[in-house]
């Protein structure tokens, strides 16, 4: 009966478990907090568990990054896809990621801080790419030219990042209750105006920019073709 009661123990925990308690440990503490023994404290289990389904806390490590990636990317993309109206569309995902960003929940930031690490930077710089696609093709769908849908995209992301680092240059700042309200209304109806202007300055605009940038090349050079 003893081997099969500490098999039973060992396997009280999955593996899924152990890396959603690491993404956790991940947002509240950073890397340094995605450790066994911090985590088998935090499971309140023994790390004979984790070697069950771990090899090591670099295995650990690979396995929250993957999470991380399906839960901060791609079940979000595939929520955000199933509202039908676009203007709807880049307001939840605006409200949802800019909201976790000011309440510090989101494991961006310490996936950010450790870019430079040869195993995690790849993960990071697939991530962006994935979610600044997204983003573009959102802006699109609002009617903006391809050229102007990647500037919104990058500066709405540009935006979510420096919230995130606001709250970390000046931690007590962060908005809360009310004022986080008004502040995520505020962040949401600037891009959605924004987004409004640059489709309704380019009606019928080509992918590459529209008459707006042809207008401006026409004053600037005389019709020249542009370099």
């Amino acid at each position: 009966m003893v081997p099969s009661v500490r098999y039973g123990m060992v396997m009280a925990l999955s593996r899924l478990e152990w890396a959603e308690a690491a993404l956790e440990a991940l947002a509240d503490e950073g890397f340094p907090g995605v450790a066994i023994e911090p985590l088998a404290r935090r499971l309140r289990t023994t790390k004979g568990s984790f070697y069950w389904h771990f090899a090591d806390r670099t295995d650990l490590v690979a396995a929250t990054l993957e999470l991380w990636e399906q839960r901060g990317t791609d079940e979000v993309i595939a929520a955000i896809e199933e509202i039908p109206d676009p203007s709807e569309r880049l307001a939840a995902l605006a409200r949802r990621a800019y909201e976790w960003a000011a309440r510090g929940i989101d494991p961006h930031a310490a996936v950010l801080a450790a870019a430079s690490d040869r195993k995690i930077g790849p993960v990071l710089e697939r991530v962006t790419e994935k979610r600044l696609a997204f983003l573009e093709r959102l802006y699109r769908d609002l009617g903006l030219p391809r050229d102007e849908a990647r500037r919104h995209s990058r500066l709405s992301y540009a935006l979510y990042l420096g919230i995130g680092a606001l709250r970390q240059a000046a931690p007590g700042s962060e908005p809360a209750g009310p004022d986080l309200d008004a502040y995520l209304d505020l962040a949401i109806r600037t891009l959605l105006e924004a987004a409004r202007l640059s489709a309704q300055g380019r009606p019928g605009g080509s992918d590459e920019g529209g008459p707006g940038r042809a207008r401006k090349q026409g004053r600037a050079g005389g019709g020249r073709r542009p370099a």
